[in-house]
Order: structure tokens, then C-alpha cells, then sequence
């Protein structure tokens, strides 16, 4: 789950799964219990960078928020690498 003007530089896309959309966040549930299963040390925000959410989905990395714009962006670019 990526912030807007970086995923579209990356060529990605945003997938926000808020809790309050419910339809949405259990479309994406598994994705987020695979890497937090009981949802300790997740950060507010936390991003995924993941392959095929919709399939059988691959976690490349994760990034937390709350860095200024120009860390999340080169932090970033490192994980898409292995993409």
C-alpha cells in the first residue's frame, strides 16, 4: 500500500484498506495478518509493498510513515528493486 504521487512514480498502485470500509479491508485482510499476525509492532501508517495482492500475494517489504516525503521515496526505490 502505497502513498499516491510515489506509487505513481513507481508505476504501482494505492491500495488503502481502511478498517471502516469492510468490503475492502476483508479483500485485504490476509495480506496484512501474514505480516502482522496479531497486529504487534504494525506502525500508523505502515505500508506494503506487495506482488499480487489479489492472488497468491508476495510481501517485498514494508515501509512506516511519518518521514519526510524525500526518505519515503528513496526508501522506496530500494524495495522496488525486488519487485
Amino acid at each position: 500500500m502505497l502513498q499516491r504521487s510515489p506509487s505513481r512514480e513507481a508505476c504501482s498502485r494505492k491500495l488503502n484498506p481502511l478498517q471502516q470500509d469492510t468490503e475492502t479491508y476483508r479483500r485485504y485482510r490476509k495480506v496484512l495478518l501474514a505480516q502482522y499476525p496479531n497486529k504487534e509492532g504494525m506502525g500508523w501508517p505502515t505500508y506494503l509493498v506487495v506482488e499480487d495482492p489479489d492472488g497468491e500475494f508476495m510481501i517485498h517489504g514494508e515501509l512506516k510513515g511519518g518521514m519526510p516525503k524525500g526518505d519515503f521515496r528513496t526508501k522506496l526505490a530500494a524495495l522496488l528493486p525486488n519487485l
